[in-house]
Parts: C-alpha cells; structure tokens; sequence
C-alpha cells in the first residue's frame, strides 16, 4: 500500500514540476512533496511505526524518491534559468532609487513634544493614565458634586459597564489622582494626553481633543510658585518675554481658582485682530489644589500645598502656527499635515 502511495506521489510531483513556470511555482511545488508537512516527509516521518523488514523497504524506496524529486526540481530550475533573457531582466544599478516618502508629525505632537522638553528641563516628571476612566477618578476624586452638570451627557461620554462607572474622560486631571496615590511629595509632574468631550464641533471647538496637566505638591507651594513657572514656560514655548495674567474663577479641584491669560505671542500685549484689541489671550485654567483632593488622594488634610493648571494643547499650535480651525487638526487631511 505504502509502495504504491509513493509511486503515485513520484508520478504526481514529476507531472507538477514541468508545468511550473516560475520560482515561486517550482517552490511550492518542493513545499507540498518535500516541505516539512510534505507528503512524502510524512510517510517519512511514519516509519517509525512499520515492523523493521516494512521499514527498511519502504524507507529505501521513500528516501530514493525524494532524491529523485529534488533532482527534477533543480533540473527544471536551471532550464528555466536558461530561458530567461538577462538583457531584459538587467537591472541598471546606475539609475537613481525612488525616493523614500517621509511622513509629517501631526501639530499637536510638535507641541506636545516642545512642552515635555521644557517642563522636564525644570525637574517635571511626565505622568499618564487610561483614556477610558473610572468615575471615581474623573469626578469623585475631583470634588464634583455628584449634581456637577459635567457628569451630564451633555459634556460626558459614558461607557457602559456593569460593574464600575466608566467615562471617556473628559480631562487630564485624574492623572493627578492616580499619581498621587502612589507617591508622596514633594513632587512635580506633567500629564498630557487626550480627552473627550460630547460638544458639537466648530472651527473652535472638536469632540476629541488634547490637554495638558501640570502639578506641582509641597510643604509651601503658592500662587507665586505657579505664576513664575508659567512665565517662564510661555516665554520659552513662543520664544519672547510673555507676561501672565489671573482672573478670579472656580473650579472644583482648586481653590482658589483662576483663569490665567498670556500677553498676546503677536502683538506683544499693544492689541491685534488675534487677541481682538485686547493685548492677552485666555489659555486655562488654575489654582491652589483643594484640600478635599489631597484627601481623596489619600493625604493629610490642610499638610501640603501645591498648585494644579492646565490648557488645550490645540489652542497652543493653533496660535503657534496660525491655524484657523482646529477640526484640521483631527481632519487626516495630508495637505495640511505636510506643511509641518
């Protein structure tokens, strides 16, 4: 039986082989008879099973029509080989190559990039956390009321779960939490990433954006400690002297809390069309860390001081490269990407 498989598998490969009309073609030809799954590897393979007279008789006969095979295959190999017309298949090694497209980095990496350099230059460590957050995290944590509107759908994207409250988060904020919760100060760190609002999009105003987090925790962080840091940071960032402006405002993670402006990167504060006459810019928002966040963090209450801030990473590039809609950013559009 076995004897008669072989002959039928010499007969079949030996037909195959002259029919095929190119390399790939005679190899898997050598892959389906003699690969490692091959037909005859298999009856090879299955010797070890037959008594001792069967395995010497069959054993001869498989390995001589092996021999056989790889012969025929590398004969037809060389008259293919004969048959090919190397004037046509030359290849001129003098001809320039092609040239090898180089992709563009999206605005928003640019920036992201430029503000890790700077904050690191100053002692920041930079921080990351899950984009799909917990809702301990993202609110609780935070001091949101659990009535805050931010947790509307209106703002927030929820992800459904049966067994935690899950949100696309809506900011880079529970960095701070979950860094903290593994760290005691004194300590400094940068949280950029993306975030996720549920808003209709405008040319001001997209879906899916990015942020920036900054926190900076110790015995006798102030006001002062921030403003000199984000002087410093925005006058590196637009590479002119940049002054810094507080308006008083509320958030439920700082307190107090402002709104911090820069003096316009255009007109250098005198007042433009950028900055409509006004001489500064909104960035974002900060303040001194509320005491009910060091406590969610697992801190002391009323032992450590420390300041948090953040802003949008599009506002940045837009202003830095004088963009004029940010839904080009997300838009793939490669016009627009390779520009930078």
């Amino acid at each position: 039986m076995l004897k008669e498989k072989i002959a039928e598998i010499k007969t079949k490969s030996f037909a195959e082989i002259e029919k095929t009309a190119s390399e790939q073609m005679l190899y898997d030809v050598k892959v389906k008879y003699l690969g490692r799954k091959g037909k005859l590897t298999e009856i090879l393979k299955n010797l070890k099973n037959l008594d001792e007279k069967k395995r010497k008789t069959v054993g001869a006969l498989a390995n001589r029509i092996r021999m056989e095979i790889e012969n025929a295959i590398a004969k037809h190999g060389r008259e293919m080989s004969e048959k090919v017309d190397w004037e046509k298949e030359a290849i001129d090694v003098t001809l320039p190559g092609k040239k090898q497209e180089l992709g563009h980095l999206n605005p928003i990496t640019l920036v992201q990039r430029d503000i890790e350099k700077i904050f690191t230059s100053m002692g920041f460590e930079i921080a990351d956390g899950p984009e799909v957050e917990l809702e301990r995290y993202n609110f609780d944590a935070l001091n949101f009321p659990k009535d805050h509107p931010a947790r509307d759908m209106q703002d927030t994207f929820w992800v459904k779960s049966k067994k935690e409250s899950l949100v696309l988060r809506t900011h880079t904020s529970p960095v701070q939490i979950r860094y903290m919760e593994k760290h005691k100060p004194p300590l400094r760190i940068v949280a950029p990433g993306r975030v996720f609002r549920n808003e209709a999009t405008d040319a001001k105003h997209e879906h899916t954006l990015h942020q920036f987090e900054a926190l900076m925790v110790g015995d006798d962080i102030s006001v002062g400690n921030f403003k000199y840091i984000a002087q410093q940071f925005f006058t590196i960032f637009f590479g002119k002297e940049t002054q810094i402006r507080l308006r008083p405002s509320f958030f439920p993670f700082t307190e107090p809390s402002f709104e911090f402006d820069i003096s316009c990167s255009i007109c250098g504060g005198k007042g433009c069309r950028t900055c409509k006459q006004a001489g500064w810019i909104e960035i974002g928002g900060a303040g001194m860390v509320n005491q009910n966040v060091f406590a969610a963090a697992g801190y002391p209450k009323n032992k450590y001081q420390g300041f948090a801030w953040g802003f949008g990473l599009e506002r940045l590039a837009m202003m830095k490269y004088k963009i004029d809609d940010i839904r080009w950013i997300e838009s793939g559009d490669l016009r627009f990407i390779k520009q930078f």
